[in-house]
Formats: structure tokens, sequence, C-alpha cells
């Protein structure tokens, strides 16, 4: 039975969006092509109506994935401007966070498949870095309003690496404790004035 144009847009939105989910969950090779279907509610079969191939597929789902995740800090910015910064780093850097790898930052849950594949899988997340990068540029504290374009820079990249790496690391480790203790720590450095 053929679908409609509409409902074929509805299904590839849906297999994006779960396979965004699950890429960020499980890692690329955590989850195969016919679970991802089957999660997204639909049958295996269909999936190369919508994609050449996996890799197509979290290409697209590192897309959307990143864009929601500006869309959440941009909304901060609209909030609160000033207390933008802050609640960007009070909320990415919570046990929450590092125990719903699914819906939270990309970077942190698919840098490493990203790396590992093919180039073709980089440019998306590399676009969405530096829009990252650039919003932190505009968020760096009014003490720093002296500083050069290059320094606001090198911070703005210093605090997001900060933030990614603290929390592959606490995700990494078995000790709770002290994954508490990374996301504090880096926390606590980030919010000095």
């Amino acid at each position: 039975m053929k679908v409609s144009r509409e409902q074929a847009a509805l299904n590839r939105e849906r297999i994006v969006e779960t396979a965004a989910r699950l890429f960020r969950e499980k890692g690329y090779d955590g989850i195969g092509v016919a679970d991802l279907m089957k999660s997204a509610g639909l049958t295996h079969g269909g999936f190369y109506g919508h994609f050449a191939s996996k890799e197509d597929l979290m290409i697209e789902a590192c897309q959307h994935a990143l864009e929601k995740s500006l869309e959440g800090w941009r909304a901060k910015v609209a909030r609160d401007p000033q207390q933008a910064l802050p609640a960007i780093v009070d909320s990415y850097l919570t046990t929450r966070h590092r125990d719903q790898p699914g819906g939270g930052c990309p970077a942190a849950a698919m840098g490493v498949d990203v790396a590992r594949m093919s180039p073709g899988a980089r440019p998306a997340f590399t676009h969405a870095t530096r829009q990252q990068f650039a919003m932190l540029e505009e968020l760096m504290p009014d003490a720093t309003a002296d500083a050069t374009p290059e320094q606001r820079r090198q911070q703005a990249i210093a605090t997001f690496s900060a933030m990614v790496g603290a929390m592959v690391l606490a995700r990494s480790i078995d000790d709770d404790a002290l994954s508490q203790e990374i996301l504090g720590a880096v926390k606590a450095q980030l919010l000095q004035d």
C-alpha cells in the first residue's frame, strides 16, 4: 500500500527523532536498523525508502539532535540573556543529563561515533559546534567584556569542551559519587565569577 507524501514525511520525521534518541542512548553500533524501525513503529522494509544507509540516517539524526540542542540554548538566552550561560552550564552538568543521554547533548553522546564514521558525517557536527561556540562567545561574563574576539572565542571553546568532557567522563565511570564530583567540579569552575 502506497503512503501519501504527507505520511511519508511524518514517517521520516519519526524515524529521525527515534534514531536521534537511540543513537545517543546506545551509540551507532548499539542499535540496528530493524530495532530502530521497530522502535519508530515502522517496518524494517521501509527504511531504505527513506535513507540510503544507516550512516545517512545517523547524519540526519545528528543534525536533528544538534539543532534541538541549539534550540534549548536559544530558549535560555531568550528567557534571560544575562543568566543564559549559568543556566546552560547548570542544566548541562546534571545527573539527569548524565543518566538520560537520549534527550541530551549530541556532542557528549555521539561525538565519538561521528569521529569514527566517514568524512561525510562530520560537516553537520562541525557546523553545529561552530554555532554553539558562537553562542557561548556572546554569553561570556561581563568580566571578559574587554577581551579580544579571539580570547572570547577561546573561552567559549574551553567552556563547551569542559562541559562535554565532564559529561563523557561522568557517564564512563561506575562510581556515582565520583561521577557527581566530576560534574560538580566542572560546574563550579565554569560558574566562577
